[in-house]
């Protein structure tokens, strides 16, 4: 599994909506890439350093989706 891949799934396992829905939608159809940068870049900045296993996440993601 890519990189990615398993970044997302984590997202879509997360239970934050924020994430988990655009996640999802793109593991299943990679489509909604504009849509799922937008919400990884929203849950960074509300959430990004507050020391859960997530915040290197949304900065992996967003390099690699760009």
């Amino acid at each position: 599994m890519e990189r990615i891949e398993e970044i997302l799934e984590k997202f879509a396992s997360s239970g934050w909506e924020l994430i988990a829905d655009p996640s999802a939608v793109w593991l299943e159809k990679r489509e909604n890439t504009p849509e799922l940068i937008e919400a990884i870049k929203q849950a960074d900045s509300e959430c990004g350093s507050c020391g859960c296993e997530l915040d290197d996440l949304y900065k992996d993601a967003l390099e690699l989706l760009s």
